[in-house]
């Protein structure tokens, strides 16, 4: 992608890195915006690409600040175009929680309304310790149309999701811990060096392994505990018989890291 895009596909390693590029703009959400960060997940899912995790994160003072809110007044109010534009970013996140590769956020300063949706659908959050996050979309009379009032209950529960959606309040990046909305807090000055070094040790295990937990997981979401259950024990008895447990047990027998072949 060129410089010019609004956002950028990088590699570090076996990491594919997705950088919003809109400083100018708080990196705020627009159609072209989900169009290169779907671009970019093509690339790095592509078979020999050699991707094994990906990192979203962002260029300039914020994370992400939201929807661009001048696309969507552009609209005039247009449902047709309206629907198609909520249905596009759904689509795009919906991707990123449904990639085989593990996907880490790395957020700095303000991570609100679309914002937060776009890391509510990435699977580790890192935050630095001065960051802010909110929903502020009850403020000025909208809604959160990417997946917001769905998963947001599901990973802070009903109440505490409830007060952020009507009171629109900014919590911090310790309450944000202790909430669970963020997995690690580290210094603002580490956070980029701190969720690379976290991703390059999910890069480092076996893809197929980390893929299928993951979608064990999030499928276990909507089912009861008994089909969750049922479909792990399926999944595991036929997923032991492939070549990364076999490498793993070996290397755990001769002491040395293991060398996964997927």
């Amino acid at each position: 992608m060129s410089a010019a895009s609004p956002v950028l596909a990088l590699r570090e390693g076996a990491v594919g890195v997705i950088e919003l590029a809109r400083p100018e703009k708080f990196n705020c959400l627009s159609t072209s915006v989900f169009e290169a960060m779907a671009a970019a997940l093509d690339e790095f899912e592509r078979d020999g690409s050699g991707v094994r995790a990906l990192l979203i994160r962002a260029q300039g003072k914020h994370f992400c600040t939201g929807a661009d809110l001048e696309e969507v007044k552009a609209m005039g109010g247009d449902p047709e175009q309206l629907k198609a534009y909520v249905a596009y970013g759904h689509r795009v996140l919906r991707r990123f929680e449904a990639s085989a590769l593990p996907v880490v956020a790395a957020c700095q300063g303000l991570t609100l309304a679309g914002g937060s949706e776009l890391m509510l659908a990435c699977d580790v959050i890192f935050a630095a310790d001065d960051a802010r996050f909110g929903d502020q979309h009850a403020q000025y009379g909208l809604l959160p149309g990417w997946g917001g009032t769905q998963r947001l209950p599901r990973i802070v529960g009903l109440r505490r999701a409830l007060d952020l959606f009507f009171s629109a309040r900014w919590i911090d990046a310790a309450t944000a811990l202790a909430w669970g909305l963020v997995n690690y807090v580290v210094d603002s000055q580490k956070l980029g060096v701190a969720a690379l070094e976290y991703c390059t040790v999910l890069a480092s295990r076996s893809h197929t392994g980390i893929a299928t937990m993951k979608h064990l997981a999030r499928r276990g979401l909507d089912a009861s505990l008994e089909e969750g259950l049922q479909t792990e024990q399926c999944v595991v008895a036929t997923a032991l018989a492939g070549a990364d447990p076999a490498e793993g047990l070996t290397a755990f027998e001769e002491r040395r890291a293991p060398r996964f072949q997927s």
